[in-house]
């Protein structure tokens, strides 16, 4: 997550400069005013584009909390990995999402700043090896203190404990918002794999294809796909069952046993292991973030391991 792109403050400032001397243009043939009338849209428009900038610059020169760092390092395990130059990055893409994203509780659920963090490390550490990137969809968060189900209602029957929309806001529910941290290890985390639900949506929805993917690559990572739910299904997978049950639900099953087990997808699933660290930029064994010139998804598909 980076402070500001060049490119939106480019357009911000082209934009402030076409409208604003247009309007001065205006002032200066049909009012009293004269160009000066264009000064209005240049600062409203100025104001309005860098405001989110100006809120992440700020941010960026503080430090987050002992308290924040401390459950960092006791919970993520990229966290761990990361150089101190990582960890400050990190830090700070923590503070950017405490900050723009909205976390309400459903049913007198009260929000703590565990639950905030826990879901603001998950998209932490999804973006780290992408700091252009900037996690699709809402910036909306609901907690549920129970399972629900497709109606968004509790019952005996509900069995979900996350749920992500392209749209709407991303739900969880408390104990497994607090489940997927404790054991940071097991490879089963709710948060990593809600918010790598939100990667795989396009027009058509949720296909288990990235929507970040290069085309060309496709066809290859679908293959991929098919032959670790074969896998998966016989028993022979380090995955759990639930990623057979749709090629949606394979990817991110996949990036909860990324981030959580590296090591252990590395020695099983190996030619996955390197399409996912060529999709995130990102060894999370070591936190070495790849140069952008360093190998490919398309590389990794075909065999090549990219440098690290």
């Amino acid at each position: 997550m980076r402070v500001a792109r060049r490119s939106s403050l480019i357009t911000t400032g082209l934009l402030a400069l076409i409208i604003g001397g247009g309007v001065g243009l205006i002032g200066h043939e049909a009012t009293s005013v004269g160009p000066g009338l264009g000064l209005v849209p240049v600062v409203v428009i100025l104001l309005v584009g860098l405001r989110r900038p100006w809120r992440r610059w700020r941010l960026a020169q503080q430090e987050l909390s002992p308290e924040r760092r401390r459950w960092l390092q006791a919970h993520v395990p990229l966290y761990r990995a990361l150089d101190e130059e990582g960890r400050a990055r990190f830090d700070r893409d923590v503070q950017f999402v405490l900050d723009e994203y909205s976390f309400e509780g459903v049913q007198d659920v009260a929000v703590t700043d565990t639950l905030r963090l826990s879901v603001a490390a998950g998209i932490a550490a999804l973006l780290h090896g992408r700091p252009s990137w900037e996690l699709p969809g809402s910036q909306s968060v609901l907690f549920y203190p129970e399972r629900f189900d497709e109606t968004y209602h509790e019952n005996v029957t509900a069995s979900y404990d996350g749920m992500a929309h392209q749209q709407g806001p991303i739900i969880f529910t408390v104990l497994a918002v607090q489940k997927s941290w404790d054991d940071p290890g097991d490879g089963n985390n709710v948060v990593l794999h809600e918010l790598a639900h939100l990667f795989d949506f396009d027009n058509e929805g949720a296909d288990g294809v990235p929507s970040l993917v290069d085309p060309v690559s496709a066809p290859d990572w679908q293959s991929l796909v098919r032959e670790e739910m074969r896998r998966v299904r016989r028993g022979r997978s380090l995955l759990r069952p639930y990623a057979a049950e749709a090629p949606s639900e394979f990817f991110a099953v996949a990036v909860e046993h990324f981030f959580e087990q590296p090591d252990a997808m590395a020695r099983q699933h190996d030619e996955l292991f390197r399409a996912l660290v060529s999709f995130f930029r990102l060894d999370p064994r070591s936190g070495t973030v790849l140069d952008p010139s360093e190998g490919s998804l398309a590389d990794a598909l075909e065999g090549e391991a990219p440098a690290t």
